[in-house]
Order: C-alpha cells, then structure tokens, then sequence
C-alpha cells in the first residue's frame, strides 16, 4: 500500500465514497458529475493507493471487498469533516435554505415534530422539513449516507454511535369519547376497564396485545381488545365515533377535541421519547440551531 497522503487527493476519496453508496459505477459518475470512464479511472488509482481491488463486479453491479467496507465509515466521517471545514461558519434563521430530514413514528410525529414545525416555520421560513418513517434496523446506514438528519426513537433505538438526548418522558392515559357513559364518573374500576371493548395501535400490524395487556397479566387480569389499528393518527376518530376506548400516551390526546382523558385504573410503564444524530451533523451550525430550536419546544411543552 502507498500510505503517502500525496498519493490521495480529495476528488478521490468522494468518488470512493460514491462508490461505495452507489455499488455502481454509472450512478456514482452521475452522483458526481463525471463520465463513466473518468470514475473508472479514479477507481483504478483507488485500487493502487490501498493495494486492494476495493469492488468485484457482479451482474448487478459491483460489490465492496472487506477492505472496502473497513474504509466506509471513517470516510464518511473524514468528508463530513471536511464538509463543515469547508462550509461558512455563519448561520442565520430567518435567511437559512435547508433541507431537514427527521425519522419519526406517527406517535412522535404528532407530539414533537408538528409542535416543532410551528416553531421552525416562525424563526427560519426556508428551512424545508421531510418526514420519513422509522426504521430502526436501517437507523445507522441512513445516517452515514445523510439519509436522515435527526431520528425520534426510544433510548433503546438509539444506537451507542449515535449522538443522542432525552426529549421527554411520556406516560399513558385512558381515552374515549366525550358522551362516552364511563366518562362521566371521572374514573374508571378495573373490572368495567376491563369490561369494555378496547382499541389498540400496534405498529407491525396484526397484534391485538400491548403494554397494558402486559401490565394487566402481572396483576392476572386481562382486557377484550377487538379493533387494532396501525396508525395513532386515526385512533381518535375510532374513539369518537364508537364506545370502545383506549390506552394511549398523553401527549397523543392533549389537544383533541371530543374526547375524555382518564388515568388507568392500574399502573402501565411509560416510556422515553429521545432525538438521535450522526457525527456527520454534530458540528454544522445549522444543525446544531435546528437541535437546539427542537429541545426548547419539547421543554415548552412539559
């Protein structure tokens, strides 16, 4: 291997991390602009540079040897690097062009990322917002191809090479309609609790049980779950328009209108809502003002 850094330039390492995002070398030449042979050439001088072949080609493209792979996070890291040393320092909101991309569940998406776009759109109008949803076997491999730029997950999904911070703890509540005959009481008993028909959201689909089935089997109880859905966003309208109720996280329902707020007649684990990011965003000034803007409303709203 020539170890010399003279024998690596800039223009060189981008298009090896293209490479290795793009498993193809027509789509790396259009990623950065450049004709096929222009990158197979720079693929070439890669190849002598770490005295590896880096890719095989295969009838689907072409594939990163191990070395390659090896090579793949800190380039990512060393780009960003130079990214922020490139870029200018001066950040200003209310002038700022950005694209944000933030991961989120339909759960957080209503109970951070709306109250956040509100404060987002008053201070910095161009910033532009993309929602995608949460994948948290990918959470890593989005990052590091700047894929997503913030993730709203639970402690658990927060990977240990991520950056991360509590946002708030979130605990549940019992929800019904409004007119519902067992709201008017105030409380509910744990046997008409467990009475009455119940909706639930499960996100992979399918599963009628929870954490509050969990939290009933300890006390060897269980509840009738007959409707489960996989969206929160639709849960209210279920609840409004029929006598089943639900268990659901508080911040859900702050804010809706014809429906009735109980506490469980049991206690049901909460859980901890945390925002994560990559290395690559740490330092961007930009970044670090969206992150902070989202922290403060999060603390608004506790």
């Amino acid at each position: 291997m020539q170890s010399d850094i003279r024998t690596i330039d800039l223009n060189l390492l981008r298009s090896l991390d293209a490479l290795l995002d793009e498993r193809n070398v027509t789509k790396a030449a259009q990623r950065l602009s450049l004709t096929q042979p222009a990158v197979s050439g720079m693929l070439t001088r890669l190849r002598e540079s770490f005295d590896d072949p880096l890719f095989v080609r295969t009838q689907r493209g072409i594939v990163p040897t191990m070395r390659a792979l090896e090579l793949a996070a800190p380039l990512k890291q060393i780009l960003g690097e130079i990214d922020v040393l490139l870029r200018p320092q001066a950040f200003d909101p209310a002038t700022a062009e950005l694209t944000l991309t933030i991961a989120s569940t339909d759960y957080a998406l209503q109970a951070v990322v709306l109250p956040f776009l509100e404060a987002l759109r008053r201070k910095a109008p161009g910033v532009r917002v993309a929602v995608v949803p949460v994948q948290d076997a990918l959470l890593q491999t989005q990052f590091e191809r700047g894929e997503i730029d913030l993730a709203l997950v639970t402690p658990d999904s927060a990977l240990p090479e991520l950056h991360a911070r509590r946002l708030f703890d979130e605990r549940y509540v019992c929800v019904m309609r409004a007119r519902h005959p067992d709201a008017q009481g105030g409380a509910l008993s744990l046997e008409r609790f467990c009475e009455l028909d119940h909706a639930l959201v499960s996100y992979s689909g399918g599963s009628f049980r929870g954490v509050t089935d969990d939290a009933l089997a300890r006390l060897g109880r269980e509840r009738r779950v007959t409707v489960s859905v996989t969206s929160f966003l639709v849960l209210p309208r279920i609840l409004k328009s029929s006598d089943l109720i639900a268990v659901v996280p508080e911040r859900l329902v702050a804010r809706s209108q014809g429906l009735a707020t109980l506490e469980p007649p049991l206690e049901i684990p909460g859980f901890t809502k945390t925002v994560a990011w990559h290395e690559r965003t740490h330092r961007a000034p930009a970044h670090r003002w969206v992150r902070e803007l989202l922290f403060r409303t999060c603390d608004a709203l506790a």
